[in-house]
């Protein structure tokens, strides 16, 4: 049995020795930083060291739900990210099918850049380009509201406003980078499938409907759960930059992330930082699991594992 082992190890020595970078990046990068994961569970003491501070147990899990703003910050994080899920879901899929249907056109190089575009951009830069519109010398309240006679508008000491304005600069950010992944999986679809689609008659509406649709759903059902795996997760830039850290919007801005962010710079607690970055890896898993259960039930071919 060694020998034959043996043998194979050495009939792919070469694939073994390409592996090798991807699985010490994995090492360095993955798996040796987990030992910090004691962090979590102890009130880290940097003058004896992470491994010689006291434990605390579940004391660090504790400050999370036990303060004012745990239901908020959790409502945010959740809601936000299933509407980010959803509306990316609806936009990308629709400008990939746009972009594929157009691929043929003089127009598609055009189209492509036009996609890519918001997300090449950061959120630095969408910070400054949403308080160039909204500050209270920006282009909605100069150029807008007050040639109308309306009034202008304090955007950032007005809460109302923000769910609408993150929704619509995380889609405008995030949609053109998920859309190419559609796209790239459209334009491996074997073409005599739509040529027969329209030697039938079939409308342009039809063959999406019927086939362009139904040969992306193993694509959709893959990135949705990825997506699903990350609904604790924020967009740190989103959340903490573009509403320009203003106090007056936190009930509407504050999620996990820079909750913790907030209360690191505050307070200087490391543990408490690593037992919320805990929990937000063990319900993403958690809920990456359920979701594959859930696929597996319904169409076994499509689950990840």
């Amino acid at each position: 049995m060694k020998s034959k082992t043996r043998k194979k190890i050495l009939q792919y020595k070469y694939l073994y020795l390409m592996l090798l970078p991807g699985l010490l990046y994995l090492l360095i990068n993955n798996y040796i930083p987990m030992a910090g994961l004691v962090i979590a569970f102890k009130k880290v003491n940097f003058q004896t060291g992470i491994f010689k501070s006291p434990w605390c147990g579940f004391d660090n899990f504790k400050y999370l739900f036990h303060t004012k703003d745990a239901w908020i910050i959790t409502r945010n994080t959740i809601l936000y990210n299933l509407v980010f899920i959803a509306l990316a879901l609806v936009v990308s899929l629709a400008l990939a099918i746009f972009l594929s249907e157009i691929r043929n056109t003089k127009l598609r190089s055009f189209h492509q850049a036009c996609v890519l575009v918001p997300y090449i951009i950061s959120y630095v830069v969408v910070s400054y380009l949403v308080y160039a519109f909204l500050g209270s010398n920006g282009l909605v309240n100069k150029g807008i509201l007050l040639p109308a006679g309306g009034r202008t508008v304090n955007w950032y000491m007005e809460s109302k406003y923000w769910p609408f304005i993150l929704v619509f600069v995380n889609t405008w950010k995030n949609a053109g980078y998920a859309s190419v992944m559609y796209l790239a999986t459209i334009l491996g679809f074997d073409d005599s499938i739509f040529e027969a689609a329209t030697l039938d008659g079939a409308a342009p509406w039809q063959k999406i409907r019927y086939l362009t649709l139904p040969l992306l759903k193993p694509t959709v059902i893959t990135l949705t759960m990825l997506n699903i795996g990350r609904i604790f997760y924020s967009d740190f830039g989103l959340f903490y930059q573009v509403p320009q850290n203003s106090g007056a919007i936190l009930n509407v801005t504050n999620v996990l992330d820079t909750y913790v962010y907030r209360g690191l710079l505050e307070l200087g607690d490391v543990s408490m930082s690593s037992a919320a970055g805990l929990y937000q890896a063990v319900v993403g898993f958690a809920i990456i699991i359920a979701a594959n259960l859930i696929v597996r039930r319904v169409s076994p071919e499509d689950a990840i594992f």
